[in-house]
């Protein structure tokens, strides 16, 4: 089924409504902690909950043509027993009614984190009965909603809520206990799974998915065990959401893993784990900011480390999960570009989670979130180029994947406005159009609206123009993240003009068809005579000399490529 490309923004309830006491809701478990601890909170935030209608306006007016927003739990289900609260319904209702006016598609998430304070008093995810009230709570919004949205998401990242709630502490409820991570994580899938049986029961009109968080996981090297750490990495960070929402089960080499480290999983009943294989979802979000690098467990205790600090965090983040991997990051902070809380810059990784959760899973894909954070000062003229440098080169790498064959249907910015960013408060900016926090409020939108706008109008052909007009550098080597970090340097120096893959001596051989030109690393020159009879004659091939391989002669190599382009014409 051919379907039509959404180009919008995403936010989420807590983090853009405010009205955190206004006309009848609830208190969530985010007012419960953040008041008790005088923490910076979201009482306001955007205050969007007063200014939809402007945002919506100024969406539509961007070029924009749908909002990925979620729904308040605590501002629509009132207590334990269920009572709706018709003031929070009406409140949606409006926001709907305005996005169809304004011609914007509600792309609605039911759950983003913020769950009512009543439930976590009995528990929260620790309680398999989260997971029914939360069925309830989807009866009650497919039913009043049915019509108005064809595009639902069980939940929002069921990753970083549960790791950052039971693994990190950073979070409500702040534990940090293994067990309840994997307790946690089960009674979420099945609570998603519920969502999605609900959903057919009452023959919703429609599409239904999960969306989830996604980092690329790369390793250092390609060893044996390097591999191994980077197939449990992706387990940790990845799998366990995207195989279990898409093919309804947990991975199974994970589940193994987890009972030879003596996990107790006998809590997973055989009619619960039915009801997960039974219920897949129609389509998957993919949340891509930034990717994760990885290398083998040697030794330590789990810890999981997080910067909500930002320019003021001191100390590394070198977290391990034992016996599993150690996240790698802070070896290649000095390589890969990062925002101040630590975010990698790496457009490429973006092409790679596509091509590979398409490669598996049969759904329909969506972006559902991809933005860039940083510290701004607000004025009348917000000149925000390096997001708009990350927005249009995550862009570029999606329209490449929607090339190569990967069923992608929509890219959602996160933010269209600044907001609330969780323990980062205010500071940590990512719209799209600034609010004044300061000063009622008030919008103000930043170049990169401007350049999001005009570049939807005109169906990003600038984008797709240089795609096709830059140098398509092939990277074939057997140094495994070295060559890839020799690529991501190149990328950075040739910058628009120059797409940049690396592959080893087993891969390299299907992706040479629109290589403009093929370099191999020193440790493989055996291979030149093979690539120029693949390539022909109108391609030039050539090795890399030991003394210039390597990111720190990115700059020589980038000049060898263009005296190679030159020579063939």
């Amino acid at each position: 089924m051919k379907r039509k490309m959404l180009w919008g923004s995403a936010t989420a309830s807590y983090q853009c409504e405010g009205a955190w006491d206004l006309d009848e809701k609830a208190e969530s478990m985010w007012d419960r902690y953040l008041h008790e601890n005088g923490l910076e909170n979201g009482d306001v935030a955007s205050d969007h909950y007063h200014h939809y209608e402007e945002d919506i306006r100024m969406m539509a007016e961007g070029g924009q043509n749908a909002y990925r927003f979620s729904l308040s739990w605590p501002r629509i289900i009132r207590d334990l027993e269920g009572n709706v609260n018709e003031k929070g319904l009406a409140f949606y209702d409006a926001l709907i009614d305005t996005c169809h006016r304004y011609h914007i598609e509600p792309f609605v998430t039911i759950y983003h984190w913020d769950l009512p304070q009543y439930l976590e008093d009995i528990g929260g995810w620790q309680n398999i009965e989260t997971a029914y009230h939360f069925e309830k709570y989807c009866e009650t919004v497919f039913r009043h909603f049915n019509g108005k949205v064809r595009f639902w998401s069980t939940f929002n990242e069921p990753k970083w809520f549960i790791f950052s709630g039971y693994m990190s502490g950073n979070y409500p409820p702040c534990h940090r206990n293994i067990p309840e991570v994997i307790r946690g994580s089960y009674n979420v899938m099945f609570a998603s799974a519920l969502g999605v049986r609900k959903f057919r029961e009452m023959k919703t009109e429609g599409e239904i998915g999960l969306v989830a968080s996604y980092q690329t996981i790369y390793g250092l090297d390609e060893s044996t065990e390097t591999l191994n750490a980077m197939r449990h990495a992706d387990n940790y960070c990845n799998n366990w959401q995207v195989d279990t929402a898409c093919l309804g089960e947990f991975p199974s080499d994970m589940v193994d893993k987890l009972k030879e480290q003596g996990y107790d999983l006998s809590f997973a009943k055989e009619e619960e784990l039915q009801i997960i294989r039974e219920n897949t979802v129609d389509f998957i979000g993919i949340n891509y900011y930034s990717p994760m690098y990885v290398k083998p467990y040697t030794e330590g205790e789990t810890l999981v480390k997080t910067n909500n600090q930002g320019k003021n965090y001191k100390g590394d983040l070198r977290s391990v999960v034992k016996g599993w991997f150690e996240v790698a990051n802070d070896d290649m902070k000095d390589i890969v570009p990062h925002n101040p809380w630590g975010m990698f810059v790496y457009p490429q990784g973006l092409y790679d989670a596509l091509t590979r959760v398409s490669s598996y899973v049969k759904q329909p894909i969506y972006v559902t979130e991809n933005g860039y954070g940083a510290y701004e000062e607000i004025s009348e003229d917000i000149d925000d180029q390096y997001r708009i440098d990350y927005i249009r080169e995550h862009i570029r790498y999606l329209l490449k994947a929607k090339e190569d064959g990967v069923d992608v249907n929509g890219y959602f910015v996160w933010s269209p406005f600044d907001l609330y960013s969780w323990k980062n408060g205010c500071e940590k900016r990512y719209g799209l159009v600034a609010v004044d926090f300061d000063n009622d409020c008030r919008r103000i939108p930043k170049h990169s609206y401007y350049w999001y706008k005009s570049n939807i109008e005109n169906d990003f052909i600038d984008l797709r123009k240089e795609e096709k007009q830059m140098r398509n550098i092939v990277l074939v080597c057997n140094g495994g993240m070295s060559t890839s970090i020799l690529a991501n340097r190149i990328k950075e120096l040739g910058g628009d003009g120059v797409e940049v893959n690396a592959y080893g001596e087993q891969e390299y051989s299907q992706h040479l068809k629109d290589a403009d030109v093929v370099l191999i690393g020193p440790q493989i020159r055996y291979l030149i005579d093979d690539i120029r009879e693949r390539v022909g004659e109108n391609v030039p091939v050539a090795s890399i000399e030991p003394r210039v391989y390597g990111a720190m002669n990115a700059q020589k190599v980038l000049e060898m490529v263009d005296e190679l382009l030159k020579d063939s014409k």
